[in-house]
């Protein structure tokens, strides 16, 4: 069942998928061209009439807390592509405000909810229930299945070596990520797809792909015995994995202040990510707000760095406590007029290790630095501390690194004296991603 509230991602859409035709058919209509009528229930369902080849258009409804499916083509797949494109339609902009559904679709909702409602003999609970424990096991089963495969293949890859991955090339991989796809993991999907992207990122990429597989490996370990595992890692294992989140989190209302907000493109093109950073400004809690964007289109949220709104967050289970959804907005949104207090570079790391400790396959944790001095050198840059004895390296190459132009940016805005930088610290060293500089509550996003 889906989490009231909570719109899956892209990938979590395509996993519901009977079949990689349906899949490439349902990204084709994940966009609103051949849609109209389109609109949703503040109860969870959405519906929308697609135009297809004939007069007449097809006409489709999802109840999300199945979900199920109904449409008026003669496709015998399920879901079909009508409900695959209107999910992904839904999962990157939603549908508008609640309203209520026209007759074809109410009639349909109507009977499946008196269905659902409906008691059976000698049952526990409602037929829904039961149907909801048997999907659950059913997607188990298959992510199990998955997982034992993709063991396979990266015992193939250690036993074989590396160095005759940048010959072999990406397409292995991809299909890789496509089977884990099938067996409803597009968690481990994402992460293949990055691990066959590794040979071409340069010098040193042995060392980092042994690093990426190993990880998997724990992943994979970690979800063969996720029953075993304390409550809140479980929740981070299924998440990582790709599960939507089951139950609700912690809702936390305050003064948020938006720290940085950046776009990252999947390896194959096919998914916008939009990361938005937040802090409370009375609690000190830092929130991570994902959007997502399906070809060719952004992401619909857009919030300016800077900006302070009073709004309730949602935190998801797991995550080490950072993924979040934005709810209500309870004022206004105003420009920020005060400079977030900044920590050495030393607890920057210890932050990032405690985090680590509910979230092994954590890359960064969200750090405001200061005061701290940017240094380039040539080994590469640094953000030192202004007592000169502690420092973090800036990557230049990899994952999250930033580009030379936002590094000589925060170079000018620094002079020489020290500034205040909020961005991401973790193994490889720490990102910066926005700055202040001194005696100004301005922030200045860096390229």
């Amino acid at each position: 069942m889906t989490e009231q509230g909570v719109r899956w991602t892209a990938e979590q859409v395509l996993a519901l998928a009977p079949d990689d035709a349906s899949r490439k058919a349902g990204s084709r209509l994940g966009g609103a061209g051949p849609w109209s009528q389109i609109g949703g229930s503040a109860s969870g369902s959405v519906w929308g009439l697609c135009k297809g080849s004939g007069s007449t258009p097809y006409r489709t409804v999802v109840d999300l807390a199945g979900p199920a499916y109904k449409c008026s083509c003669p496709s015998r797949k399920f879901p079909c592509k009508h409900a695959l494109g209107l999910l992904l339609l839904w999962s990157a902009e939603g549908v508008g405000e609640p309203g209520e559904a026209p007759d074809w679709a109410a009639q349909w909702l109507e009977d499946r909810a008196a269905k659902v409602a409906r008691p059976v003999a000698g049952a526990a609970g409602p037929v829904d229930e039961e149907g909801a424990r048997k999907r659950a096991e059913r997607r188990a089963a298959r992510v199990g299945a998955g997982v034992t495969e993709l063991e396979q293949r990266l015992a193939d890859l250690v036993r074989g070596g590396l160095a005759g991955q940048e010959q072999t090339g990406y397409a292995g991989w991809e299909e890789t990520a496509a089977r884990m796809v099938d067996a409803q993991a597009p968690g481990l999907a994402a992460r293949v797809r990055e691990l066959g992207t590794i040979p071409s990122c340069g010098p040193g990429w042995p060392a980092r792909m042994l690093e990426e597989a190993a990880l998997l490996h724990l992943l994979d370990r970690a979800w063969t015995g996720v029953a075993g595992l304390p409550e809140q890692l479980a929740a981070t294992v299924r998440s990582r994995v790709g599960l939507p989140a089951s139950g609700e989190g912690e809702a936390v209302r305050d003064r948020w202040l938006v720290l940085a907000q950046y776009d990252s493109v999947s390896p194959d093109g096919r998914l916008t990510t939009r990361r938005i950073w937040l802090r409370g400004l009375q609690g000190g809690r830092p929130a991570l707000v994902l959007d997502f964007g399906p070809p060719g289109r952004p992401p619909g949220l857009s919030l300016p760095v800077g900006l302070v709104l009073e709004a309730e967050v949602r935190f998801r289970p797991g995550s080490a406590g950072l993924r979040a959804d934005l709810g209500e907005r309870h004022s206004a949104a105003l420009a920020g007029t005060e400079v977030p207090p900044g920590v050495s570079t030393g607890a920057a790391l210890e932050a990032y290790g405690t985090a680590l400790l509910e979230d092994p396959w954590l890359e960064s944790w969200p750090v405001v630095l200061g005061p701290v001095v940017p240094i380039p050198g040539e080994l590469g840059w640094q953000l030192a501390d202004v007592e000169g004895t502690c420092a973090l390296p800036v990557p230049l190459t990899g994952a999250g690194s930033r580009s030379r132009s936002g590094l000589w940016q925060l170079a000018a805005l620094s002079g020489g004296d020290p500034v205040t930088v909020f961005g991401e610290c973790g193994h490889r060293g720490f990102t910066p991603l926005t700055a202040w500089q001194p005696g100004s509550p301005e922030p200045v996003a860096l390229s």
